[in-house]
């Protein structure tokens, strides 16, 4: 009798097991594995800084009696800006950097050479000259306060960037010529090598107003033919546009 019982035994044993794994095995499918996303980082730190271009229009002010311009009168100058944000949000900000600049100016102001050689300015009537300019060659330095509503999300924003900028004329040259001669005169030892001014820059994007007041006399202890001071100071006027 116990013989015959121990198969019967054995069996339901077996099946108990098989049950057990296969119940095991369906629960363990149902587990599913955490999908890894990855970790998206959000910059808290931007910098604005940027790479400029300007192309203005050159105006003389404070200047003597008589004075006038003829043409366009342009100034290029770019450089580059690095941005220091001072408060939280980096929407403001203090920036420096380096920059070159071409001026160009068309104007009745001559510079010439008398007998002996000396440089003689004077302010002289169109019909008397065939073409005169003046060009000169900047080294720039600008201190700027920048005001914006950027985020690190978007490189489209209003900006208010004002400030100073200080720069060195490495070189100059005025060509005059009066139908009889021609006459270049290469860096003028009576024009300012350093000078200085401020500046507003304001607009959207990449698109933005500048305006420039130079604060110094562009000429030094010069006076025209009437006894006048030459003391001619400089406005640029047109658009400045900032590159990431």
């Amino acid at each position: 009798m116990k013989n015959s019982l121990k198969p019967k035994y054995d069996m339901r044993l077996l099946f108990s097991c098989l049950f057990l794994v296969s119940f095991f095995s369906v629960f363990s499918q149902e587990e599913t594995t955490p999908k890894i996303e990855p970790v998206v980082k959000i910059d808290s730190l931007y910098r604005e800084d940027q790479f400029y271009f300007s192309v203005t229009y050159n105006l003389f002010t404070n200047a003597p009696t008589g004075l006038k311009q003829d043409k366009f009168s342009v100034g290029l100058s770019g450089g580059f800006l690095r941005d220091m944000p001072i408060n939280k949000k980096r929407t403001i900000a203090i920036a420096t950097g380096i920059g070159l600049s071409y001026q160009n100016f068309y104007q009745n102001l001559t510079i010439s050479k008398d007998a002996s050689g000396a440089l003689v300015h004077g302010v002289t009537d169109y019909n008397e000259f065939v073409t005169n300019r003046f060009r000169q060659y900047l080294v720039d330095v600008p201190l700027e306060f920048r005001w914006r509503n950027s985020t690190y999300e978007s490189y489209k924003f209003w900006r208010i960037y004002g400030g100073v900028k200080f720069s060195y004329m490495f070189s100059n040259k005025s060509v005059l010529d009066n139908g009889e001669t021609t006459y270049k005169i290469t860096n003028n030892p009576y024009i300012a090598k350093f000078q200085y001014g401020v500046y507003l820059a304001t607009g959207y994007n990449t698109w933005n107003i500048y305006v420039y007041y130079g604060l110094n006399p562009l000429f030094q202890a010069v006076k025209t033919n009437e006894g006048e001071t030459v003391g001619v100071k400089t406005i640029n006027a047109g658009l400045i546009f900032y590159i990431l």
